[in-house]
C-alpha cells in the first residue's frame, strides 16, 4: 500500500465526489488531443464484407472512450484529469500508453473522449465522438461507475449495459468497418476493497463517499456487508462477460478476456489522493494489457 495519503486531502476528496456527479470519479478537466481528423486514418469506402474481414493494419491514429480511468483522474494533482497520463492516448514519459506502444507518430493522432463520472448510458455518445475522427484504432474501458454506485441496489442493470455496449460496437462496424476496437474489462472492485481496508487513512477517505457500494463499512466482515460486496463483485463479472460476448461478435474486436479483472494490483498502482484511481504504476500496467492482446490478435 503506498502509504502518505494526507488527511488534509480528505476535504478536497470530498469535493472532487461532487464535481464527479457520480461516486468514484472526478470532474472532467484536462485537454484533448489534437483537433483536426488524422491523415491515415481508418477508411470504410469498399470495405470488405464482415466475412472477408481483412486483418486490421498497425494504427496511425487512436480513440479513447470510457471515464475517470481512462482520464487519468488523479494521476497527477488531486481534483484533476490528468489525460496525458492515461494508459490509452497518454504521452507523459512516465506512463508508456498504447499510443506511444503502438503509433509512430501519436502527436495529433490521438483523441480522449473518455469522462470522469461516466456510465455505460454515456459510452454511445462517446463513440459518435469518436467516429467523427475516424480512427484506426478504439478503445473502451466503461462499468466500473455503473456498479460504483452509493447502494448496490443503484447499479446499473445487465441488460442496460448489454445494450449500450452492443449498440456501440455495432455502430464502430458499421460506420468504421476497418477500425479496430480494444476492450478492456472492468477491474476488480472487490480486489480494491481487499488492497485498501486494512488502512486507516484509505478508509476515512472512502467513507466520504467513494464507490460505497463496495467500500462502504471496509471493516465490516458481517453476512449483509459481505453479501453486498459480492453483490458488487458479481455485477462487475456479469458486465465483463456481457463485454466478451458482445466484443466476439465483431471481427476487429480484441477483448483482454478478462486480464485487468484478473491483474493482482496492490496499493503502489493506486492514487495517494483516493486509493481508488490508478496512478502512473496502474496505467501503466492497464497499458500493458491493452499492448499484449492486441499484439496477440496480429500475430494469431
Amino acid at each position: 500500500m503506498r502509504k502518505g495519503a494526507a488527511l488534509v486531502f480528505t476535504g478536497a476528496v470530498a469535493m472532487s465526489l461532487v464535481l464527479a456527479g457520480c461516486t468514484g470519479e472526478g470532474a472532467t478537466q484536462g485537454k484533448d488531443k489534437g483537433s483536426a481528423a488524422p491523415s491515415g486514418g481508418a477508411e470504410d469506402a469498399g470495405a470488405p464484407s464482415r466475412k472477408a474481414r481483412a486483418a486490421p493494419r498497425p494504427p496511425k491514429s487512436v480513440a479513447a472512450l470510457g471515464d475517470s480511468i481512462t482520464r487519468g483522474f488523479h494521476a497527477c494533482e488531486p481534483l484533476t484529469d490528468c489525460p496525458e497520463k492515461s494508459w490509452s492516448t497518454g504521452d507523459s514519459q512516465d506512463v508508456d500508453s498504447l499510443a506511444q506502444r503502438l503509433l509512430d507518430k501519436p502527436s495529433g493522432h490521438t483523441w480522449n473522449f473518455a469522462r470522469s463520472g461516466a456510465q455505460v448510458a454515456d459510452l454511445p455518445v462517446q463513440t459518435g465522438e469518436a467516429i467523427a475522427r475516424r480512427p484506426d484504432l478504439v478503445t473502451i474501458l466503461m462499468g466500473a461507475n455503473d456498479a460504483c454506485t452509493e447502494s448496490a441496489e443503484e447499479m446499473t442493470p445487465v441488460a442496460d449495459y448489454r445494450t449500450a455496449v452492443a449498440d456501440s460496437l455495432d455502430r464502430l462496424e458499421s460506420d468504421l468497418p476497418r477500425t479496430q476496437v480494444y476492450v478492456s474489462s472492468v477491474p476488480s472492485l472487490m480486489r480494491l476493497w481487499e488492497v485498501g481496508r486494512g488502512s486507516v487513512v484509505t478508509r476515512q477517505i472512502w467513507s466520504l463517499g467513494i464507490c460505497q457500494s463496495m467500500l462502504a463499512d471496509p471493516s465490516d466482515l458481517g453476512v449483509a456487508a459481505s453479501g453486498r460486496r459480492e453483490e458488487v463483485q458479481d455485477r462487475v463479472v456479469e458486465y465483463n462477460a456481457v463485454l466478451a460476448e458482445e466484443c466476439g461478435k465483431h471481427p476487429l474486436c480484441v477483448y483482454d478476456d478478462g486480464a485487468a479483472f484478473r491483474y493482482a494490483f496492490t496499493g503502489d498502482h493506486l492514487s495517494r489522493w483516493d486509493s481508488f484511481h490508478p496512478d502512473e504504476d496502474g496505467q501503466n500496467v492497464l497499458a500493458e494489457i491493452a499492448y499484449k492482446k492486441l499484439r496477440e490478435a496480429r500475430e494469431g
